[in-house]
């Protein structure tokens, strides 16, 4: 019942925050938050709309198996974050978009531009629903099930929350609701990372000179070029996971494009990025200490790593405080994907699909059905899903976002015209070609594929648009 309660007075806090951002609201006001947002506020807020519920449930669990060696990708992220800010913003803000997509339409036809703009959807959304997929089995799991409510039941239940507070304000309203959901956030992590400490009768200071002195604390895997850790891999898979998951993803650049110039987004963009590496530090060494904690209590390890914090955290082991702060963690960074996955989503539809920027009925209609797709995708991802989950989405973001990178890298790097009638078939075969690729070489050498396929992915792409394009004609 406290989670209950404690979700319920969030999320009354969100819907004041709704009415007070969604006055006379139009559909400017929904894409593009009238361009008057406060680079400072979108920086703060972007934080905790890009660490997700995935990260607050995953990385603190992926100690027991790969140690810290997830803040390789972390320090390629930061590279990411400023090729964005200096090479795909300038084009954004010179071209006045609304959606990034745009800029496939003006530069490469309208054949790119709608491909782009299909596996922008079908990415963020499989994204999106992996992302809320946590919080709804942690809720049902932990505070619902006793009740007799049907899991789906707890999915359109939370979907219909986001719903009521995004429906009129859009992307306006979101910019300061995020900037909750991060407050709550950091603060919640930070309590309970306390609370862990203070169940292992530790100060601060030894509390980080346990974490150091961890096995699990190993960062860098310098020497195994087979591994998926290797800091080469992870490193440069960080760069362009950042590149095409935000750069390339309008979900994360509609906000950034609410800045009132180029140089306040910049400064929103770097700013944000800089945040990622000491975040999930934290979250990695609650991780550590919660392994330390369950070995001193002589409880066994969870099976799944994502299972580690709950474990403690939702049940109560630690006290209500604690139940309380883990739920509004949790909540915060799920409502803060969601909710904007489905404006994006919205807005995408809208003006690159129907090319209907101006249709307020419209965008309702549609804003509206795609929740319900979205409780769909969710249900779905529960029957398939077999893996970490933080993995499982960077996995499938890889198959999906990877024509993207192509895409943008072709309009981008080179001269040439894109043949529009070839573009659908090589996005699509691309994908294809990589699981293809994948497996053979799973069955030949042993080798799997890390996060690095987002790259071959791209490059396949790329070589496709080269091979059947020609060159632009000189004006």
């Amino acid at each position: 019942m406290i989670i209950i309660m404690t979700i319920l007075l969030y999320f009354a806090v969100l819907l004041g925050v709704s009415r007070l951002t969604a006055k006379k609201a139009t559909n400017e006001t929904f894409y593009r938050g009238e361009r008057r947002s406060p680079w400072y506020v979108v920086a703060f807020g972007m934080i905790g709309a890009s660490i997700s519920g995935v990260s607050v449930m995953s990385v603190p669990g992926m100690v027991t198996e790969t140690g810290m060696t997830y803040l390789q990708a972390c320090m390629g992220f930061i590279l990411g974050y400023f090729a964005v800010a200096f090479l795909l913003l300038p084009v954004y803000y010179r071209l006045n978009l609304t959606t990034i997509y745009t800029y496939l339409d003006q530069r490469l036809g309208t054949g790119a531009y709608k491909t782009g703009a299909w596996f922008f959807m079908l990415s963020k959304m499989t994204r999106a629903a992996v992302s809320f997929y946590v919080v709804c089995v942690i809720l049902q799991r932990f505070a619902l099930e006793q009740t007799g409510m049907p899991f789906a039941v707890t999915v359109v239940c939370m979907v219909a929350l986001i719903w009521l507070y995004t429906r009129r304000g859009g992307i306006k309203t979101l910019v300061w609701t995020d900037t909750l959901h991060t407050a709550c956030l950091l603060t919640s992590v930070v309590l309970i990372l306390a609370g862990v400490a203070d169940a292992l009768g530790m100060d601060a200071e030894e509390a980080v000179r346990a974490v150091a002195a961890s096995p699990m604390s190993r960062m860098f895997v310098f020497d195994d070029w087979m591994s998926t850790q290797n800091f080469w891999k992870q490193f440069l898979s960080g760069i362009f996971i950042v590149i095409v998951m935000t750069g390339l993803d309008q979900d994360m650049m509609q906000k950034n494009l609410t800045c009132k110039t180029l140089r306040e987004a910049q400064k929103d963009m770097c700013t944000y990025g800089f945040a990622f590496l000491p975040t999930n530090l934290l979250f990695l060494s609650l991780g550590v200490l919660l392994v330390m904690l369950a070995d001193r209590q002589g409880m066994p390890l969870p099976a799944s790593g994502d299972e580690l914090l709950p474990m403690f955290a939702a049940t109560g082991n630690l006290g209500t405080a604690v139940v309380v702060l883990f739920t509004i963690g949790i909540v915060a960074a799920s409502f803060s994907s969601a909710d904007s996955a489905l404006t994006s989503l919205t807005t995408s539809f809208c003006v690159d699909i129907c090319r209907r920027p101006a249709d307020e009925r419209l965008r309702s209609r549609v804003h509206l059905g795609l929740c319900g797709l979205f409780v769909m995708f969710i249900l779905l991802f529960r029957m398939i899903n077999s893996t970490s989950v933080i993995n499982a989405i960077y996995i499938l973001c890889s198959y999906t976002y990877g024509p993207l990178l192509g895409l943008f890298a072709f309009g981008l790097l080179t001269k040439r015209c894109a043949d529009n009638r070839c573009v659908p078939w090589i996005a699509i075969g691309s994908p294809l070609a990589c699981f293809a690729i994948d497996k053979m070489t799973v069955a030949t050498t042993g080798y799997r594929f890390g996060y690095e396929l987002l790259m071959m992915n791209g490059l396949i792409t790329f070589a496709g648009l080269w091979i059947t394009g020609k060159r632009r004609k000189a004006a």
